[in-house]
């Protein structure tokens, strides 16, 4: 079958691997399995997986370990990844230390036991996620600061550009055609200006989110793109350290906090 979704299962304890890997393949993905640390290194550079369900290893930490080694490496620090921790009872001895959980960067976390055919919903469904792109709408006068958002941009696994506008009318007029899920809005432009664009996309388009992106960050700016219902306003000298989690996070709905 092709395009089947690959998942590595990584475990030091072979019933239970054998165990999701006959209950993953029955659902149709191609599976990988290793026993330890380095043997999963190998395997991750050598199958390139889509998916990496994270058991217990042994010795404890490995599991940790592992899981930066997956985080930090620039192939795989994107790929969904869900932690399989040992059971409440045995954490003392096994498992994640709770130093090393607090550090813990995974898509989805659940203890054993578990049963195999429990997690396929949450595979699904972050598989998905994973595989969903956000749809971006840059609006700027500049050339130079559009190519400069789009270079960035495009660097994200998730985020798609569909479209430029460099004023407020023509930013309206794509949003109606391109149906963006974010817009990234300058204000001071010709034509028409980003608040009174943000204002009409809103109106016209609720579905799509709106971020000001500006230089012009002071308190009357910031309270009148609030007023037109803008997500966000990230001043543009802050661009580098807030753009791209604020478009995630006002694409999962989320309006984005004001600066300190």
């Amino acid at each position: 079958m092709e395009n089947k979704k690959k998942i590595m299962i990584v475990d030091d304890e072979k019933e239970f691997l054998d165990a999701f890997k006959r209950t993953l393949e029955a659902n149709g993905f191609s599976v990988v399995t290793a026993f330890h640390k380095h043997e999963a290194e190998k395997k991750l550079t050598q199958d390139k997986p889509d998916f990496i369900i994270l058991g217990t290893l042994t010795p404890r930490g490995d599991a940790f370990h592992l899981h930066r080694f997956i985080r930090e490496h620039p192939r795989f620090k994107d790929v969904p990844l869900i932690v399989i921790d040992a059971p409440l009872e045995k954490r003392l001895t096994e498992g994640w230390s709770m130093d090393e959980g607090v550090q813990m960067d995974a898509d989805d976390y659940v203890t054993k036991p578990i049963e195999p055919s429990a997690l396929i919903p949450r595979i699904l469904v972050l598989i998905e996620r994973a595989s969903r792109r956000i749809k971006v709408l840059i609006v700027d006068d500049h050339t130079v600061v559009r190519d400069g958002l789009k270079v960035v941009l495009k660097l994200q696994k998730d985020i798609e550009v569909v479209g430029e506008a460099e004023n407020g009318l023509e930013a309206v007029e794509k949003t109606l055609s391109l149906l963006p899920d974010v817009v990234i809005m300058d204000i001071v432009m010709p034509v028409m200006n980003g608040l009174e664009a943000a204002k009409r996309i809103i109106k016209e388009r609720p579905e799509t989110k709106v971020i000001m992106l500006t230089q012009y960050d002071d308190e009357e700016n910031i309270l009148k793109a609030e007023e037109v219902g803008a997500y966000g306003f990230i001043p543009k000298r802050s661009a580098s350290e807030r753009l791209i989690s604020g478009i995630r996070q006002v694409y999962a709905g989320k309006r984005l906090e004001r600066a300190a």
